[in-house]
């Protein structure tokens, strides 16, 4: 074959490729509106949830920091679950939980219930 005949073909099959990529990518669209207007009509909530009668979930109160990396102050622990990397490699390295602790945090979370008991 020649070179022109090559090129000839070349171009049919690129406007062959880009017309069923368009068909597709229409298509796909169809099927995104329709599901968009299927999430519409269902609230957001029940369409990953199994329906069981439960009771909900209790409110937990919000718990405070009780810990404070120096180096970066805005990572924080509140003592409760698995310790962030920060404070389990400063303690591999030797350092006492005692010297992570934010002051007055204990008795700023005592100051506000009783403030809430009294109100």
């Amino acid at each position: 074959m020649e070179f022109d005949e090559l090129w000839e073909i070349h171009e049919q099959l690129t406007e062959i490729l880009s017309e069923r990529i368009i068909a597709e990518k229409h298509e796909l669209e169809k099927r995104l509106a329709q599901l968009n207007r299927v999430e519409a009509i269902k609230p957001s909530g029940l369409l990953n949830r199994p329906s069981v009668n439960r009771a909900p979930r209790r409110k937990y109160p919000k718990v405070l920091p009780k810990y404070c990396n120096p180096l970066i102050p805005s990572e924080t622990w509140s003592g409760r679950g698995k310790q962030p990397r920060w404070l389990v490699a400063a303690l591999k390295i030797g350092h006492k939980l005692d010297e992570f602790k934010i002051p007055d945090v204990e008795n700023e979370g005592r100051k506000k219930s009783a403030a809430r008991r009294h109100e």
